[in-house]
């Protein structure tokens, strides 16, 4: 395939232009304008500190913020991609009662403000679910090593239930979001190939499996991708319930030094980073599904 060679117009010449004098004017407004003085020497102070008792740099708190909100993402794209893929199928199926209970999951998640999805899950599963089971006493009553697993790959076992919630959370609203994404990819395939293969003596699963999963899985994978994005812009919200990620960070180190901007352009360019590096890996598998 020849990729035809992109030229640069004159169009694209003028919205650069426009953006740059954009950004000019704002920062011109707010040092000149507002008469705000810009105090960028506090940034690397909060992103790592040198520990005299270690004899060496660790990180602070806004990069240990960014480390929750990575676990964090991580853990509720999962969880959520095994609810949408369950749920899809679900509502693909050929049983009443399965799409009956995908469609009441899809459209109560969908209609519902994920603020309002966030308090009541964080309180009901903190007040009620998790003190059944006993996880926060079964960890501290655990080796320091493996206290301080869960601390890496979770969190401290005094913010599990809050970490725990946040990521149900997310799951669930995102889950609904990837349940329509995988219903639309099953959906999408020809009735030629689910007949074909019916022909073949294919069950309905080995049909699902074989056939229809790995067409339909190249056709989701960009709205699937823009999904795990949001996941991990959407995994801010939880900041309200305390979870120290990236967002809670900042709004601790605002309250503390009153400075707001510097501190946002920050976060801003860390969730930028993550992002970005989430949707070039996302561009490469596209690349490499293609030629394949």
């Amino acid at each position: 395939m020849h990729w035809e060679k992109k030229r640069i117009s004159g169009l694209d010449i003028t919205v650069t232009v426009f953006l740059f004098l954009l950004a000019g004017y704002i920062t011109y407004r707010l040092t000149i304008g507002l008469n705000y003085k810009w105090q960028w020497g506090i940034i690397p102070t909060y992103l790592f500190r040198y520990d005299q008792e270690q004899g060496r740099w660790v990180s602070n708190l806004l990069v240990e913020g960014l480390y929750t909100t990575i676990r964090l993402s991580i853990w509720a794209t999962l969880l959520a991609s095994v609810i949408g893929l369950l749920m899809g199928f679900m509502r693909t199926s050929r049983r009443l009662l399965y799409r009956l209970i995908s469609t009441v999951y899809v459209e109560l998640v969908r209609n519902t403000p994920p603020l309002v999805l966030v308090f009541i899950f964080y309180f009901f599963v903190s007040a009620h679910i998790l003190p059944l089971l006993g996880l926060e006493e079964f960890i501290r009553s655990r080796p320091e090593t493996v206290q301080n697993r869960v601390a890496f790959f979770l969190s401290s076992p005094g913010l599990l239930t809050a970490f725990l919630s946040g990521v149900l959370t997310i799951a669930l609203f995102q889950g609904a979001y990837i349940t329509e994404i995988v219903r639309s990819g099953i959906e999408s395939i020809e009735q030629g190939q689910w007949e074909a293969s019916y022909a073949l003596g294919l069950s309905r699963s080995q049909q699902m499996i074989y056939i229809i999963l790995p067409q339909a899985g190249r056709r989701v994978l960009p709205p699937l991708a823009n999904e795990f994005i949001n996941t991990i812009k959407y995994s801010s919200i939880v900041s309200i319930i305390s979870i120290q990620e990236l967002t809670f960070q900042g709004l601790q180190i605002m309250a503390a030094t009153q400075v707001t901007i510097e501190i946002w352009l920050t976060i801003t360019l860390m969730y930028l980073f993550l992002c970005l590096l989430l949707s070039l890996a996302v561009r490469y598998l596209e690349n490499k599904l293609t030629q394949a």
